[in-house]
């Protein structure tokens, strides 16, 4: 690179060591006490495992025992929402998600990502936001920084990189504007 010394020291982005222990104590706790209770009947046990690592969940939330979770004190969820069963919630960066609203089953979140521009690629972290009634439909990608606003529909195997509108329906990789979504009575 034209012969000039780059300080990486700048660049330099790792965790914590009390992130480091807290994670290694989550992961532990998850692999033993948290996956394989996978009844729903555990779902409030669950709740509590979350809760004592530092998640803002409501009493009422449905997590399946598949979902993963990777910083449990970097996750909010409101009342009546769930997250599916193999849900992967890489967290690094926060995640809220509002009432009644639903990640399907193998969905990805992640919020976070690495700056292209610079030559380490930094961690970037970037939060996640879903609002009320949303439906983030089966294997869809949620992408950092991403705002998916009340009532939207996020189709099955869609990738988001951009925020959505509320009470649009998406679909596609990337996800395009599909149509209105009107609820019947």
């Amino acid at each position: 690179m034209n012969g000039n010394k780059i300080d990486l020291s700048k660049y330099d982005h790792r965790f914590s060591m009390k992130n480091k222990i807290g994670r290694f104590l989550w992961n532990s706790c998850y692999w033993l006490l948290f996956r394989p209770f996978n009844l729903g009947l555990f779902k409030g046990w669950r709740n509590v495992l979350l809760r004592l690592f530092g998640a803002q969940i409501a009493s009422n939330v449905h997590i399946y025992a598949t979902a993963k979770i990777w910083a449990p004190w970097n996750l909010t969820m409101g009342e009546y929402s769930t997250l599916g069963p193999h849900v992967d919630c890489y967290n690094q960066g926060k995640i809220s998600i509002g009432n009644n609203t639903v990640i399907s089953q193998k969905a990805y979140l992640c919020a976070s990502g690495h700056n292209i521009n610079q030559p380490t690629f930094p961690l970037i972290l970037q939060p996640i936001k879903i609002e009320d009634q949303v439906w983030v439909a089966a294997d869809a990608f949620i992408g950092p920084g991403v705002t998916i606003e009340e009532g939207a529909v996020v189709g099955a195997r869609a990738a988001v990189f951009k925020d959505i509108e509320a009470w649009n329906v998406v679909g596609g990789n990337p996800a395009k504007f599909i149509k209105k979504r009107e609820l019947t009575k």
